[in-house]
């Protein structure tokens, strides 16, 4: 059987691309490795842009499913000292509510929401060779040892930051320089309020400790700190408490974690970003992280793989030309990658440097953020629908 599209993963990018084109008609077979998905720490918040494209792509359902947790407000602390808060249900406040959610749980319900519109999946299979073309196929290695080999009008690659497709296929990846981590934890028994994520900045040792509240006194914790300090330093379940004395000395109220527990692996990652330019050729088309890894500090991870699904469905819906639509999807995707690591490669610069001049540049940004709100860059928010000329640096980096 040849197949409108072949998926090559199933998480949150594969299942995505499948549940949209097999929802217009597309014959569509999924591709996923593991039997059960695992808690990978990263990914566990869906920015407002994020949340409406899981809504433009009628993924909303799915995210209920998976538990995602509504996060009204966001508060924001300068070494303890409550700051700037969000409401997103300020009927002022266009932008949709983020969600708290379980990666691995929302890859569960979109890929059962892809089975349910119609693809075709099969989990425990491992996709062994890749051939591209005009009717590129893929060798697949089934659960049990079977060999089989399906061809399609399209391949997509959407197997994750470590991408074997990618490299099999010679994509061009560039990657930057280390710069920022991430550590995270899962922990149970939290006892602050779980209407609202919480950011705590510790400027003087260059940290920020992000708090995601989900139901029943869940909280998924971060704390983002410099490469140059190690990633080590906060990995391992023999370094919880180092993490937990982190979120102390950023000023974490103690109450909120007093009797908190671990519920999952506490680990770290570097955080740079690495993208692929035009993540298309001869029949593959690469999105998730096998196009572009954004830093996760920033928490755009899943609202960028859904972008991705989102714009090569659109890109397809408009023309019956499998060749020319994905080309198209990849002139889309460099843009909005473009402008998204633009903003974050500034709010690095902006909140992670802790020399005199980094200090300086916050005082000349945070004595004008006072009067003026449009300064911070609105990375929950707005994502990468915003401008990034010099006007706009200027602006944010209150020069002007």
């Amino acid at each position: 059987m040849t197949w409108d599209a072949i998926c090559v993963g199933g998480g949150l990018g594969g299942a995505g691309v499948a549940h949209s084109l097999a929802k217009s008609g597309a014959r569509v077979l999924v591709i996923e490795r593991e039997t059960r998905f695992r808690d990978r720490v990263r990914g566990e918040y869906l920015e407002s842009w994020g949340v409406a494209e899981a809504k433009s792509l009628g993924l909303e359902g799915a995210m209920d499913e998976a538990g995602g947790h509504p996060s009204r407000y966001i508060d924001n602390y300068v070494m303890g000292q409550r700051g700037a808060q969000r409401d997103f249900e300020d009927p002022n406040d266009w932008a949709e509510t983020p969600r708290c959610i379980s990666h691995p749980g929302f890859q569960e319900t979109v890929l059962a929401a892809a089975r349910a519109a119609g693809a075709e999946v099969r989990r425990g299979a491992v996709v062994t060779e890749v051939t591209p073309g005009k009717s590129p196929s893929v060798r697949i290695r089934g659960e049990r040892g079977e060999v089989t080999t399906e061809s399609a009008r399209l391949v997509v690659g959407a197997d994750g930051r470590d991408s074997k497709l990618r490299r099999w296929l010679g994509f061009s990846e560039l990657r930057d320089p280390n710069r920022l981590c991430l550590a995270g934890i899962l922990l149970e028994g939290y006892d602050g309020p779980d209407d609202r994520s919480s950011v705590f900045w510790n400027f003087p040792v260059a940290e920020e400790i992000l708090f995601f509240p989900r139901a029943n006194h869940t909280l998924r914790a971060y704390v983002g700190f410099r490469s140059d300090t190690g990633v080590s330093r906060l990995s391992g379940k023999d370094k919880i408490g180092d993490f937990i004395r982190a979120c102390h000395s950023a000023g974490v109220p103690k109450a909120w974690i007093a009797n908190v527990k671990a519920a999952g692996p506490l680990a770290a990652f570097e955080g740079a970003d690495s993208r692929v330019p035009h993540p298309v050729r001869e029949g593959v088309a690469l999105v998730g992280d096998a196009a572009a890894c954004s830093d996760p500090v920033w928490g755009c991870g899943m609202s960028l793989t859904l972008r991705d699904v989102r714009v090569l469905r659109d890109a397809q819906l408009a023309t019956s030309d499998w060749e020319a639509a994905p080309h198209a999807y990849a002139e889309e995707h460099d843009r909005y990658y473009a402008r998204l690591h633009t903003l974050e490669d500034w709010m690095a610069t902006l909140f992670f440097d802790n020399s005199p001049e980094g200090e300086a540049r916050r005082a000349r940004l945070f004595a004008k953020v006072f009067s003026d709100s449009t300064r911070l860059i609105d990375i929950v928010g707005r994502g990468p629908d915003q401008e990034v000329d010099e006007r706009a640096r200027r602006h944010y980096f209150g020069e002007d």
